[in-house]
């Protein structure tokens, strides 16, 4: 039987290391009359962000609107989340009602907003746990995905249509059947070296995880370079930015020279746990 959410975000403590005692809410690198991440966030001295597009995906990631500065994140049942230790900011994109859209859903749900904002419908699609192919192009089309133990399918059930509610129920579909172990296996493997916004730290098991590249920036004359992540969790929860529990003083930024293991805080990574979206 095809198991609703196998591989949800559990708890994870890491200790804050150089961070400790600092007030996570009011990094240096901030100007909290910023609307959105790039207005937002300073870059470190020295650095500059690097180039994108106004129809690339960075472009997107960076425009995300942010709540107010020292807005607490909101869970899918009205509950806040504390910022103590884990994030700087808050993405204003509303979740829903539901606890569905957790640490991968997260990832999905930008990636879709995207192309659905840029009418590329038939590049949003996503895998199920159990391998079946939802696309959006369907969906749109009337078509209705049918559960029935380990059978999934289609069912002409609804009109057809295109609006912003109905793109979200197609979401809420996906949330409820795809998680860190279906996202992992259909992103392909890519080198830190080679990072870029909107690539994916994961790890895809019951329980699991995800953050999302949101933003870089480079050193022009060190070529060193940073970034910064995203995610949301378990229960389902805002987007939110994460602070970097290793260096207050450049934090949300963190540093691509981070070696093999990336401690973020609520979970740790390696290195080679860097995807990306094939399309």
């Amino acid at each position: 039987m095809i198991r609703l959410r196998p591989d949800i975000c559990i708890a994870v403590f890491i200790p804050l290391l150089s961070c400790c005692g600092c007030t996570a809410g009011t990094p240096p690198l901030l100007q909290p009359s910023g609307a959105t991440i790039e207005t937002r966030f300073i870059v470190p001295e020295g650095y500059q962000r690097t180039s994108a597009d106004s129809t690339s995906f960075t472009h997107y990631l960076r425009s995300l609107p942010l709540k107010p500065h020292g807005t607490e994140v909101k869970l899918y049942d009205g509950k806040t989340k504390s910022s103590d230790g884990v994030y700087a900011a808050v993405v204003d994109l509303a979740i829903g009602t539901r606890d569905l859209h957790q640490c991968a859903d997260a990832v999905m749900r930008l990636r879709a907003e995207y192309l659905w904002k840029r009418k590329l419908y038939d590049q949003i699609h996503f895998n199920f746990t159990n391998g079946f192919r939802a696309d959006y192009s369907e969906w749109m089309k009337g078509k209705r995905i049918v559960v029935k133990g380990n059978d999934v399918y289609w069912t002409s059930s609804a009109s057809a249509g295109n609006t912003y509610p109905i793109f979200w129920k197609y979401l809420e579909m996906v949330f409820s059947y795809a998680g860190t172990l279906s996202l992992s296996k259909e992103l392909v493997p890519v080198s830190t070296s080679e990072m870029q916004p909107g690539d994916i730290f994961i790890y895809g098991g019951a329980p699991g995880h995800a953050v999302i590249v949101v933003d870089m920036a480079e050193n022009s004359i060190t070529g060193k370079k940073v970034f910064m992540l995203a995610q949301s969790y378990m229960p389902a929860q805002e987007i939110q930015i994460l602070i970097n529990p290793n260096d207050h003083e450049t934090s949300p930024w963190y540093s691509l020279d981070f070696g093999q293991t990336l401690v973020t805080p609520e979970w740790i990574f390696s290195s080679s746990q860097l995807k990306r979206f094939s399309n």
